[in-house]
């Protein structure tokens, strides 16, 4: 079995800063934006999620956000770089750059024109865990990929995968996480990857969230977490109740334009997200100014 690094807590996702064209990785706003979320205390930093906008790039910009995160985090925290693609062969070159830059370990999600069936999936992921030595966290988001990997298969390939050793799942569906607990015997760790259903997640024991707010709101992300582990539940549904109007706002009008909307708001320029994707609208940037105005940063 593959060694899992210590990976808990507020696991970060940055978008992926372009240049004012948009035709380029703006790698100093990319490498100060990694560099923010390290000193607010994030307990891992995972590039090149749907937050990354990962299915917009060229190999080229992949291979750069990898290589830019991993120096500025240069073994700080964990980093757990989205090597998902199309293709198991590309999925395994994104797994191999990133193993060969550093990552601690891969954040892998199926996907596929074709709806794949469970004998695909994990076949998918055992060609990928073979050819890359890094822990594999198995991403299960069907409203982005159109694939849901039943808890059932998800704890079958921990068992037959060496490298896949953690499960973030995405459907915002409790009784997931909690299928998975049973089944694995509390063995499988899962990480929270729905930011409305955090509290919830946190509480039924999600080693982790898995989410862009921290881009935003830091702090308060940090403290709801704490406060879960402190057994501090009144102080945690606090919290919760106020990043709440935040996380559903940012999901609801899609991480990359929400975010990035939103720290231009804060006065950083991560450019716009990339087309077809289009900037948030003046109503939308009117509501996130003032959702973000009722919380501390």
């Amino acid at each position: 079995m593959t060694d899992t690094p210590a990976i808990h807590g507020i696991i970060a996702y940055p978008v992926t800063p372009f240049t004012p064209d948009g035709q380029a990785i703006d790698t100093a706003a990319l490498a100060a934006l990694v560099e923010r979320l390290v000193d607010a205390g994030a307990h891992a930093i995972a590039p090149l999620g749907s937050t990354g906008e990962s299915a917009y790039l060229s190999e080229a910009e992949f291979d750069t956000v990898v290589d830019t995160t991993v120096g500025v985090v240069n073994g700080r925290v964990p980093v757990i770089v989205g090597a998902s693609d199309l293709t198991t062969a590309n999925t395994i070159r994104r797994a191999q750059h990133a193993e060969r830059a550093g990552a601690d370990a891969l954040m892998i999600l199926p996907v596929s024109y074709w709806k794949l069936t469970d004998r695909e999936i994990a076949q998918h992921y055992a060609s990928v865990a073979a050819s890359a030595g890094l822990p594999i966290m198995a991403y299960n988001n069907p409203a982005t990929s159109g694939i849901d990997m039943s808890p059932e298969l998800l704890v079958q390939m921990f068992t037959d995968i060496d490298n896949l050793t953690m499960v973030k799942e995405s459907t915002g569906d409790l009784t997931r996480m909690q299928r998975i607990k049973a089944l694995s015997a509390g063995q499988l760790p899962f990480y929270n990857g729905s930011n409305p259903l955090v509290l919830d997640a946190l509480n039924e024991g999600a080693a982790g969230w898995c989410t862009a707010a921290p881009n935003l709101r830091p702090q308060p992300c940090l403290e709801l977490y704490r406060a879960v582990r402190a057994g501090d539940r009144a102080g945690a549904q606090q919290i919760y109740d106020d990043l709440a109007p935040l996380l559903r706002f940012i999901v609801a009008g899609g991480l990359p334009t929400t975010v990035k909307a939103g720290l231009q708001l804060l006065g950083f320029d991560a450019g716009d997200p990339r087309a077809p994707l289009l900037p948030l609208d003046e109503t939308g940037r009117a509501e996130l100014k003032a959702i973000l105005a009722q919380l501390p940063e």
